[in-house]
């Protein structure tokens, strides 16, 4: 059974930094497209970042510069590191994984989600 655990959100200020992580199991990260989506209150889940099992990345606009999405496939995790948080980096960030070789921003595409780790960004 697939299943992936979120941690690492947390309340920061405007400009600061935090680090996401998604430890996979029952799955190895090298074999899975792995994502990272958000979603504020009120607004539909937005595509973050994306790795292909063969290692290629995606980001969002939104985030293009200042996150960066990574994975230890020795402890079988993945990573989302933020910097230069804004407020409306707010929301509940999600993990999720879905079939190899795929780099996609669709929710649809992918399988498996993790329950979610509040981000909060004060200003």
């Amino acid at each position: 059974q697939v299943q992936l655990v979120e941690s690492g959100g947390g309340l920061v200020q405007a400009g600061g930094s935090l680090r996401l992580s998604c430890a996979l199991s029952g799955r190895t990260v090298s074999s899975a497209a792995m994502g990272w989506f958000r979603q504020a209150p009120g607004k539909e889940r937005e595509f973050v970042a994306a790795i292909s099992s063969g290692g290629s990345l995606r980001y969002g606009d939104s985030v293009k510069g200042r996150f960066t999405i990574s994975r230890d496939t020795a402890k079988n995790t993945v990573y989302l590191q933020m910097y230069s948080l804004k407020p409306d980096d707010t929301a509940v960030y999600y993990c999720t994984a879905g079939p190899a070789f795929g780099l996609w921003s669709t929710e649809r595409m992918y399988d498996y989600w993790g329950q979610g780790t509040q981000v909060t960004v004060s200003s």
